[in-house]
């Protein structure tokens, strides 16, 4: 781990030597890592230390990609059928105020598969102001073997190409999260609930990503 000026101490955490060089010596270090006992005979690790330093190895949150919609802008608005026949428009300005959360994904993806189960407690978690719907293209019938594999009949399932086109989808999963005007408020690569979880903060403080939202806090701390 890299800092730049100034010079960082870490101290490691082996308890009785730890205890005394902080209390007999006044050594007070920048960054503690804790191992070992903190994990209590299983495999576990912490660290803490000064704000300033914490906040340089904040989570990164979802990947913005350089390319692709901009956000604060309208999202592009396409109706289109989930596997139930249920008519949908993507990007339409909502009367309920209501977000919606389009993710993408697809039935070959081992890291898409990986999250369905982070996707369904953010189903339960943010009811009361999301919608999510699941997005993929290719073949329908493997589509619902895949809908039914991993038990996704609470999502709306759109398979559609030209709408993985609109949104510019190169990666995957890849999620978009629209406000009820219609307006693209984050996107990125989601690989784990941290990212996931990224977008719903990124939204609430107004920023793009949670990564303007910590360049932003730097900048006004330098001025």
């Amino acid at each position: 781990m890299s800092f730049s000026a100034p010079p960082t101490l870490t101290s490691r955490q082996v308890a009785e030597v730890d205890r005394l060089a902080q209390e007999r010596f006044g050594i007070t270090p920048d960054l503690s890592t804790f191992g070992k006992v903190i994990g209590g005979g299983l495999p576990g690790a912490a660290y803490g230390g000064a704000c300033e330093l914490m906040e340089r190895i904040a989570p990164a949150g979802a990947l913005m990609l350089a390319k692709g919609l901009k956000v604060g802008e309208f999202a592009p608005r396409i109706e289109v059928q989930d596997l139930e026949g249920r008519s949908l428009t993507p990007g339409a300005a909502r009367t309920d105020q209501r977000a919606t959360l389009l993710m993408f994904v697809s039935p070959t993806c081992p890291v898409c598969k990986a999250l369905l189960p982070v996707l369904k407690s953010s189903l339960a978690s943010e009811r009361e102001w999301l919608d999510i719907v699941l997005a993929s293209d290719g073949e329908a019938a493997r589509q619902k073997e895949f809908v039914l594999a991993h038990r996704l009949g609470g999502f709306p399932y759109v398979v559609s190409a030209p709408l993985g086109m609109a949104y510019q989808v190169s990666r995957l999963p890849f999620a978009a999260l629209i406000d009820a005007q219609g307006v693209l408020r984050a996107r990125g690569i989601v690989n784990s609930r941290e990212h996931l979880e990224s977008l719903f903060e990124a939204k609430r403080l107004g920023f793009a990503s949670i990564q303007d939202y910590f360049e932003a806090a730097a900048q006004h701390r330098a001025a």
